[in-house]
């Protein structure tokens, strides 16, 4: 019963914060929360928790959930490739971090570093050299961790982004800015709409061969993408239609939440004859069900059942309303997801 009624407070709390935080509220934020506790013999003890202001502790409040109440939501895993590894680091409720190390040299970059101190221990168990930070966007459950790692962090970190938001920036990039890590080639996608500086990563192995990944925080989902808190369905048919699915059918995804069944749904909604979307809620089941992570997908799949990327589709637009417009079918699809429940 202890157990569930601190899930519940935890729930509670993170999501008043995550409202009021994307809301853009500088009111300040104060929860008084009473929970009855057997102590010794009959005795009753009650703890209060406040809450301080939205802009000061959001992370730290969803670190006592992760942490303090609930443990991590996936397993740790690594995901090996011919050029480089990836390692899936859990965050918060449902973020997901990644570290990208070079097979060659041993350089590493991480992803969205929200929680440092998980960051750390993970590279300096792996033995490997941390060098850059790669920002998707500003948000704080992607963000909210960069300078706490610049600061705990022996040695100087390129942090990068396109959001002069974004905490610790010190690289700012724009669409085809293009770095290394270690062997690595990084090329920089521009994919405003979730937010206006949101950036996508594509790594590719230095001679271009082999598979290659692209970290896609909040702009492409497995069979979904983000909210569009600022930007236009133009812009998201722009990052997913026109630059994401240019990249190779291969492309490993790996994108900023495990989202993976909420979306299915809406997928399988929007399509219930697509055999693909039911085989991976199947396949997502069982993985969520011993907590391992559902990522990644590929371009290709994604292709297959995202109806996001599939706006061209006549079923999808049928769906939709029948409009034969790939944009104005985006447009009507998000809009539908935001208020849908599986």
């Amino acid at each position: 019963m202890f157990s569930s009624a601190w899930r519940s407070v935890a729930t509670n709390i993170e999501t008043q914060l995550t409202a009021a935080y994307f809301r853009g509220s500088s009111n300040k934020l104060r929860l008084q929360l009473r929970i009855a506790i057997p102590s010794g013999a009959g005795s009753i003890r009650r703890r209060f928790l406040a809450v301080p202001p939205v802009c000061q502790s959001p992370v730290n409040l969803q670190k006592l959930r992760k942490v303090g109440l609930r443990g991590m939501h996936s397993t740790l895993e690594d995901v090996k490739l011919e050029s480089m590894q990836v390692k899936i680091l859990p965050a918060l409720q449902d973020n997901y971090m990644y570290l990208i190390v070079d097979n060659k040299t041993r350089e590493a970059a991480v992803v969205d570093p929200v929680d440092p101190e998980l960051v750390i221990k993970t590279v300096q168990e792996a033995n490997v050299t941390l060098s850059k930070v790669l920002t998707t966007h500003h948000h704080w459950d992607h963000a909210g961790g960069n300078e706490k790692l610049v600061k705990l962090w022996e040695k100087e970190l390129e942090v990068y982004g396109g959001d002069d938001r974004i905490g610790a920036l010190n690289k700012m990039v724009r669409q085809d800015d293009s770095f290394t890590i270690g062997s690595l080639n990084v090329r920089c996608l521009s994919t405003p709409c979730h937010t206006t500086g949101h950036i996508c990563y594509h790594v590719t192995a230095g001679d271009g061969k082999g598979e290659g990944a692209v970290f896609t925080g909040d702009t492409l989902f497995q069979g979904g993408c983000g909210r569009f808190f600022e930007g236009t369905p133009e812009e998201m048919y722009e990052a997913l239609c026109t630059k994401l699915s240019a990249l190779p059918d291969t492309t490993k995804v790996f994108c900023g939440h495990e989202y993976t069944l909420q979306n299915m749904s809406f997928a399988r909604h929007v399509e219930p004859d697509n055999e693909s979307i039911q085989q991976r809620i199947e396949w997502a089941k069982l993985r969520r069900a011993s907590q391992d992570p559902t990522v990644p997908s590929t371009i290709g799949e994604e292709k297959i059942w995202n109806p996001f990327m599939r706006v061209h589709e006549a079923s999808v637009q049928k769906h939709a309303g029948g409009a034969t417009d790939p944009i104005i079918t985006m447009g009507k699809l998000r809009k539908e997801k935001d208020n849908f429940k599986a």
